[in-house]
């Protein structure tokens, strides 16, 4: 009885502490729709014009878009980034992020405004 009680009263302390690291951080799962990029391309690092058109020109960074990102990505100190209009969200799971590489995609989870990043809970495909 005591071991139930004592299981009850830890589970709680846990949901209560998830939900406070939650409101810490912004709180409010939102869903954004916008293009899975790389932080090279999209802030114009090696890019003038926001795209991978340029780097894609020069023959070096793969044969498509997706290609683009991990390349930039993986050797190129860039990091994964959620394209929505004019602002490039930084993206917290990169590996989920890495499926979607140049892909329109709907990402849920809470935005930190301070970081500029996305605490994804979920990615998913959406049609361009």
């Amino acid at each position: 009885m005591m071991r139930t009680r004592r299981s009850i009263l830890w589970s709680a302390i846990a949901v209560i502490s998830a939900g406070l690291v939650a409101f810490a951080a912004g709180g409010r799962e939102e869903v954004f729709k916008g293009e899975i990029s790389d932080s090279q391309c999209a802030l114009n690092v090696h890019s003038s014009t926001h795209s991978h058109a340029e780097m894609l020109k020069s023959g070096t960074m793969g044969a498509s878009a997706a290609d683009c990102v991990r390349k930039c990505v993986k050797n190129f100190g860039g990091s994964y980034v959620l394209v929505v209009k004019d602002k490039a969200y930084k993206l917290d799971d990169s590996k989920l992020a890495d499926k979607y590489a140049a892909q329109k995609v709907k990402v849920t989870g809470v935005l930190n405004e301070e970081t500029n990043t996305i605490a994804v809970h979920s990615i998913e495909a959406v049609a361009p």
